[in-house]
């Protein structure tokens, strides 16, 4: 494999952010072509970008020299699009929700070990410089047992957001502000904090007429035996994201920022001065590095290259579908749900047929 990797970009509207991110490391990646259905918005991106091939279907950059595949279009052709580039012979870098279900989620780990490629699922907020700053900490010892957390993914979205044909709907978006705006932050909660015992959800439909939830409010216990706590409305005036988190020595609260919450500056309050001197300077020892998108790009590199472990892999993004598959059953059933969640459970093949009519 040689250094530089091509890269073929899928979808033009996120795919935007792919292809700034990988420009950031012109030695390593060269996004070669861009494919998008919109033949017109496919040829302003490949002119925006100096990219020298565009492509209106699938099949066809499929059969293009490329390294990766990413994919960047609706929730609902993830599967299908990162099992069809695996079989033909390219690494994969897909966009979140990566599947419609658990069973779809360990099929493509199947596809991904019979191709002797590899996929990596975005969750770019992991790939920030507060979250360094605190994973440092507690490297260090200054983070001790967890005692509750909140998370907090309040946005703004209105009517001509979803003017977009495939939001809002179950077929194509797989769900609500759970699996399109509050997944990241979910993630974010297990891969600070570890695994969740069980689960309990509340979602409604209150803010748009879509088909799918707008605001919810989830219970976790987490395995740890700490307690968690989500709120997320897409009913805000604005956009703010927060994490606040008490441990036993420390409490620590993100940034506000609502698409990068896990960047510097963190808050890390210890409960004296001179903790608090010790814990400043720890955090200061932390050497800040590229963020977001740009940062698991840096590190996919790294690992195709040495063949080391993925930034993120499919195992580590199959949390957030179980949380789903365990949100959507909770709302169902009104039940608390245990995890992990194993193949006889009945979300186990997918909410959708079960949640899809539902109103929240």
């Amino acid at each position: 494999m040689s250094q530089r990797l091509k890269v073929g970009v899928v979808g033009g509207g996120i795919g935007r952010g792919h292809i700034t991110a990988y420009r950031q490391f012109p030695d390593l990646f060269e996004v070669v072509a861009i494919c998008d259905i919109d033949a017109a918005r496919a040829d302003a991106i490949a002119a925006e970008y100096d990219i020298a091939r565009t492509f209106t279907t699938f099949e066809d950059l499929l059969a293009a020299d490329l390294d990766i595949v990413d994919i960047c279009t609706p929730s609902g052709l993830h599967f299908a699009q990162a099992k069809a580039a695996l079989e033909a012979g390219h690494h994969v870098v897909v966009e979140k929700p990566f599947v419609a279900s658990l069973a779809e989620a360990d099929a493509l780990a199947e596809a991904e070990r019979k191709s002797g490629k590899r996929c990596s699922p975005i969750f770019q907020y992991r790939f920030s410089n507060g979250i360094r700053q605190f994973l440092h900490l507690r490297d260090k010892g200054f983070v001790g047992r967890p005692y509750v957390t909140t998370v907090e993914t309040l946005w703004r979205r209105r009517a001509p957001y979803y003017d977009n044909p495939w939001r809002g709907r179950w077929a194509s978006e797989l769900g609500g502000t759970l699996a399109s705006h509050a997944i990241h932050n979910h993630d974010l909660l297990t891969y600070l904090l570890g695994p969740v015992q069980s689960l309990f959800a509340r979602t409604a439909t209150r803010v748009n007429a879509i088909e799918t939830e707008d605001c919810a409010v989830l219970s976790f216990a987490m395995a740890n035996g700490s307690f968690a706590s989500s709120t997320v409305t897409t009913g805000a005036e604005n956009d703010m994201s927060r994490f606040r988190f008490c441990f036993e020595g420390l409490t620590v609260e993100s940034n506000h920022s609502p698409y990068n919450a896990g960047t510097a500056p963190w808050t890390f309050i210890a409960a004296d001065e001179d903790r608090q001197r010790a814990v400043d300077d720890a955090a200061a020892e932390v050497a800040f590095l590229p963020e977001r998108n740009a940062g698991q790009f840096m590190l996919l590199h790294k690992a195709l290259a040495s063949g080391g472990p993925l930034p993120v892999a499919i195992a580590d993004a199959r949390h957030s579908i179980e949380l789903l598959t365990a949100a959507y059953y909770s709302v169902q059933t009104g039940s608390d749900v245990q995890l992990p969640i194993g193949r006889d459970h009945p979300f186990y093949e997918g909410w959708l047929a079960t949640m899809k009519g539902r109103q929240g």
